[in-house]
Parts: C-alpha cells; structure tokens; sequence
C-alpha cells in the first residue's frame, strides 16, 4: 500500500497558519518593557521595540490607536501595553499590536485615585450642595501656583485683557515635585486665613499624570474644602481631572479658562452699557414727547377768561332757546288737551243735546223721568225744551 505524499506547505501558507494559531492562543494581554527602536512613520504609525533584561519583541502602534494619548513616548521610557499577538506574514516576524499604552506605574496611581476619590466622595466633599457661587464682579482675585508657571502668565495676561482694573494677589507654591502637595495646601490656607480677595484660583499648566499627581493629594483637597472663600480648580488641560476639580467649587478646563470665569469682558460690559445708554435714552424720548404731546392736547383744551365768558354766554343762549322750546312744547300740550276736554263737554251738556230736538221730562217733584211705568194718568209733568219749560197733565200712559 502506497503512503500518501505529504502535504508541502508555502511560506505563505506557513506563515499565515503560524499568525492564526498565535492570535487564536493569545487574547488581548497587558505586558510591560522599555521601549527602544521607536520610529514614527510618515504614515502615522509607530514602530518600535519593547524589552526588559533578558528579551525583545517587535511593535506597531497604528495611528488609530496612537492618536488617542495625551502623551508622546520616548526612546528608553518604561511603559505598559494593553497588546495582541500577531505575525507580519511579508517577513515572518513575530510582533505585537499594541492597543493602548501607558507609562508604567500608572494602573497604581489610577487605582489610588479611584480610591481616595471613593473615599472623600462618602465624606460628602463633593457634595454639589456645598458649591459656593462664583462672584459676579470680584474686586480682587487670589492665584494659587507657582511663580515660574507658563499657567500664571496666561491667567496675567487674560486677567489684564478682560478687566485690567482687577488686583490680584498671588500664593507662590511650587505645583510638581516631592512635597509639593503640602506646599500647595499651605498656600491654599494662607489664602483662607487672611480672606483678602473674593475668588481663588488653583492652577497650573499640563501634563503627564505625574506631573499632575501634587493635586490628586488628600491634604490638597481638604484644604480646598475648607477654604473660606470660592475656588476654582484650573489644573492641566480640558481632558485632565484631579481631585482638586471635584473639590473646588468650580473646575476650569484649562488656567486661561479660570482666569475668564472670574473676569468680565471690559469689552462686552461697555457694549453692554452702551446699549443701556442708547435705550434708556429712546425710553427718555418717548417719555419726553408723550407728556409734550398731552401738554398740547390740555393747551388746546385751556380757555382765556374772555373766551371763558362767551363760551358760557353761548351756553346760556343754547340753555334759554331750549328752556323756550320746552315750555312752548308744554303749553300746546296742555292747550291741545284743554280743547279736548272742551269738546268733551261740550258733547256731554245736556242743553246741547236739546237743542238737537231731544226732551227732558221732569216728574212733579223735580225727578227726572226714566220709565213710563212711574207715570200715572192725570199727573202733572215738566217737559224741558231748548228754549224752555212746558207744563203738561198725562192723559194716557203706553208702555212699550
């Protein structure tokens, strides 16, 4: 029985096998080293090596990952690498990818920030009640840093360009080194225990996460918690947090940035103010002309004595023609009634309606005669004519 013919594989195919089995049997690991070799390529990707005392491996940071640090490494730094294990097939290089990197001894301060942030966070340091308010318009501001500080000549001369006439008086500290956290508290309390300015800024310019460790020091933020006026934290750059910004009652993203919370544009305040000017001088004009407007329209309505006179003798006038009218009007009223009631008498009076041929007959005592039935045969009666009386006996009586 013949033996099947072994399979012959590439150096292609070798090489991508190897690069599965390594990538497949190392996960995403930390490993630490010093760098060496460290090339920056054009095309944005960092070359380099990582070694310790007894060994090396190649490395490729891309520039996807790279861009995000906030640090530049150099030639000898130690530093730890968050890394996978891959093969460059081209070459047959055995190398790292590595995903993030960071100087080494930075998971040890992380972990001893998280731990007093926890631990003075309980305490109720950073309670948001506690926040005081930032004045308004300071008179004088209190700058806690050191002298030599790039930071303190950006919040001079930021000071100076917004409002030059504030006074400032400045705590000089060293910011960075041994001991310097203590030196940082003291120059706080100082400033607390004389309370001659209104606002006090705490600051200093960027940096490693070493250089800014002098503010993540518990006796720095306890100083700041009890400081007797408002404190604004202005430490590193707008990506950096210390625990001095969670203390202080306000955080500045950057020095520059302190510097403009405490400080009104002198510019914008006189803008401001001329626009107030130029409404309060259009109100003042609206107000003027309303009341000279009424003045004329009460100047029109004013009367002279004279004129006074005649208008008053027009009225009377106007008064006595109407007063004639009304009584003129009544006397026709009560004259139209007064011949009504004349007619109605005159139609009601008895002599009228004998002289239309009508006849009163009066019985012997005067009554005036209604009926037949009071008449009897043989009885004197009266009858009253127009023109007269006519005595007459009753000869018969027909009732009807």
């Amino acid at each position: 029985m013949a033996e099947s013919a072994p399979r012959i594989l590439t150096v292609t195919e070798l090489n991508r096998l190897a690069r599965d089995t390594l990538e497949r049997a190392f996960p995403l690991f930390w490993v630490s080293g010093e760098i060496s070799n460290l090339t920056r390529a054009a095309s944005g990707h960092w070359y380099f090596s990582l070694k310790d005392a007894g060994a090396q491996v190649r490395c490729v940071m891309f520039r996807g990952r790279n861009s995000y640090l906030d640090w530049q490494p150099r030639e000898g730094d130690k530093v730890e690498a968050r890394a996978l294990v891959t093969l460059y097939e081209a070459r047959g290089d055995f190398q790292l990818t590595i995903e993030f990197l960071q100087r080494a001894g930075l998971g040890t301060l992380f972990e001893a920030f998280e731990k007093l942030k926890a631990k003075l966070q309980a305490e109720g340091l950073f309670d948001a009640a506690l926040k005081r308010p930032i004045p308004a318009h300071p008179q004088r501001i209190g700058i806690v840093t050191s002298p030599d500080a790039a930071a303190l000549r950006d919040v001079l001369s930021t000071l100076r360009r917004r409002m030059p006439s504030l006074e400032v008086i400045i705590y000089p500290t060293p910011v960075q080194g041994k001991g310097a956290a203590t030196q940082i508290a003291a120059a706080i309390e100082t400033a607390s225990a004389r309370a001659e300015v209104d606002v006090l800024i705490v600051c200093r310019g960027g940096g490693s996460m070493e250089d800014l460790w002098q503010f993540n020091e518990e006796i720095v933020a306890r100083a700041i918690h009890g400081c007797s006026m408002p404190v604004i934290s202005g430490v590193g750059h707008e990506t950096d947090f210390t625990i001095a910004d969670f203390a202080a009652d306000v955080r500045a993203a950057t020095p520059t940035a302190a510097a403009e919370l405490v400080s009104a544009d002198r510019q914008a305040l006189l803008q401001a103010q001329a626009q107030l000017s130029r409404r309060l001088s259009r109100a003042m004009q609206q107000l003027l002309n309303q009341r000279m407007q009424h003045m004329d329209y009460l100047t029109r309505r004013l009367l002279s004595p004279s004129q006074q006179i005649a208008h008053r003798g027009h009225q009377l006038q106007q008064w006595q023609w109407r007063l004639q009218q009304a009584m003129r009007q009544k006397l026709d009223r009560q004259t139209r009634q007064l011949q009504t009631l004349q007619q109605n008498l005159v139609h009601l009076n008895p002599q009228a309606i004998l002289s239309r041929g009508y006849t009163l007959a009066y019985a012997e005592d005067g009554s005036l005669l209604k009926s037949v039935q009071t008449l009897q045969k043989g009885k004197g009666i009266t009858l009253q004519l127009t023109d007269g009386l006519v005595k007459t006996t009753v000869d018969q009586v027909h009732p009807q």
